[in-house]
């Protein structure tokens, strides 16, 4: 044997060696939770602060700006890993995302987590002390010297980056799941639908998320969802995240310019507290006409009453919860086109003559939302509903205040299944009534709602769709 050959086999013995040694400490490595990282799914959670700098207009700037943090916002989320590309899924304390501004979030956190952003699923929980937030509705107030405003661009940016980058920093801590959970327990006294019936028997709309009238908090609950769901994640027996999902407007009052995440966040936070191994997510339902309304006056004090309440039903889910093996991840998007409303004052005309006529900033924001979802829909761009698919267990997420109709519409679709519905997605539509609202001339739908009215078959259909994957093509 030549020095050379021994040479190289010395060092062919190393580099075995020294490959054997990385597969061995490669599958012998444990994560934060002292879990083995070989596992076929693995997951990891995010947080990141996304309060608005004081000043910054909310809701739009339909009521009075930020002028202190009562309680922080938050984007919290996960980034499941082994279902293919990533599936990232970020629950936002903010009122609304939309258009443009919506993309953005899902191709950003799509670049950091490394996937599509067709595999992003961006909600809005719809608290009103927080921000709107439509890139393009800004530019045309910026652009026609308007004195209202949606949103700060810079800050919008810096909220997305700050977000992104949880997610990237939190790659690197993915653990296994090997099952998930469903549980779910009815709210007491929290949720009521808008409308109810007026003595003189016609239909009213005005129960509204703090309603002072006893007369209109005394009718009956109306049309609404009981349930709380919460969805989880595990590693054998010790789990690892929980999402929870109720479908109500998440105010107890709002408008006095204190940013804050309101008796959701409350819930949340306590619950965080109750289990600080297991990351909470909470998420807003389909709730575009169902509010607290009929159990809040608008005190201060009930915002923890309400709070209590859904804490305790987020703790009754939990403990109700039943596991499954996960085996098969799906994830699929169906596109969605509405279209929009041209009805008096809604055409591009007329919102271009509001944007410059009307003396209220509001109502200049009002135009300028609205020709940016006209831009939108002219451009050909359709809206992704979502479904991330765990086999008897299903999350769906909707656009904008999709009424809690589609809510019930998606249960019904599967009732075999545990099917959890989000709401706030895309949310450039604004509301989203079903035929009949339209028909009882539902007065929310008078400065809010930019899609035309014929929208329930085009929502039930992609909800069909979505649900049953291939099935619902048939």
């Amino acid at each position: 044997m030549t020095d050379i050959t021994a040479s190289r086999e010395r060092t062919q013995a190393v580099d075995r060696r020294q490959f054997l040694g990385a597969i061995a400490t490669f599958l012998g490595a444990r994560n934060a939770w002292g879990a083995p990282l070989d596992r076929s799914y693995r997951l990891t959670t995010f947080s990141a602060e996304v309060s608005p700098p004081l000043g910054h207009a909310l809701m739009g700037g339909g009521i009075a700006p930020a002028q202190k943090i009562v309680d922080p916002l938050f984007a919290r989320g996960f980034v499941l890993l082994g279902a293919g590309k990533p599936i990232v899924l970020a629950a936002i304390d903010w009122c609304e995302i939309r258009n443009d501004a919506y993309e953005r979030w899902r191709n950003v956190l799509a670049e950091a987590a490394g996937t599509d952003p067709a595999r992003v699923i961006v909600t809005s929980l719809h608290q009103h002390d927080t921000p709107i937030a439509d890139l393009t509705a800004q530019r045309i107030l910026d652009e026609h010297r308007a004195s209202g405003s949606v949103c700060d661009l810079a800050f919008h940016e810096r909220a997305v980056q700050n977000v992104a980058k949880a997610v990237r920093s939190s790659l690197g801590q993915a653990g296994p799941i090997t099952h998930y959970g469903v549980g779910q327990a009815k709210v007491d006294k929290v949720a009521s639908n808008r409308r109810y019936v007026a003595p003189d028997g016609k239909p009213a709309f005005n129960r509204m998320s703090a309603t002072r009238d006893p007369a209109i908090r005394d009718q009956p609950e109306g049309v609404i969802d009981p349930w709380l769901k919460t969805l989880s994640f595990w590693y054998e027996d010790r789990p690892v995240l929980a999402l929870s999902c109720y479908a109500t407007h998440p105010m107890s009052y709002y408008g006095r310019g204190g940013v804050s995440a309101d008796f959701i966040g409350q819930a949340r936070r306590r619950r965080q507290e109750d289990e600080p191994g297991v990351f909470q997510i909470y998420t807003s339902g389909c709730s575009g006409n169902v509010t607290a309304g009929k159990y809040n006056d608008g005190d201060s004090a009930n915002r923890q009453v309400l709070a209590d309440r859904i804490y305790t039903a987020m703790a009754a889910a939990w403990k109700a919860t039943v596991r499954t093996p996960l085996s098969d991840i799906d994830y699929r998007t169906i596109p969605l086109r509405l279209e929009p409303r041209t009805t008096d004052g809604y055409s591009v005309e007329d919102l271009q003559k509001r944007l410059t006529t009307d003396p209220k900033p509001f109502g200049q924001c009002l135009a300028a939302l609205g020709l940016s979802w006209h831009r939108r829909v002219a451009a050909g761009s359709p809206i992704d509903v979502p479904v991330l698919d765990l086999g008897n267990a299903q999350i769906l997420l909707l656009p904008g205040e999709s009424y809690v109709e589609y809510q019930l519409a998606a249960q019904q679709v599967r009732p075999e299944k545990f099917v959890l519905t989000m709401g706030y997605g895309e949310s450039a539509t604004g509301y989203i009534p079903t035929d009949k609202h339209f028909e009882e001339h539902d007065t929310n739908l008078s400065d809010w709602c930019w899609v035309a009215p014929g929208s329930e078959a085009r929502m039930k259909r992609a909800i069909r769709e979505a649900l049953l994957g291939s099935q619902g093509a048939r």
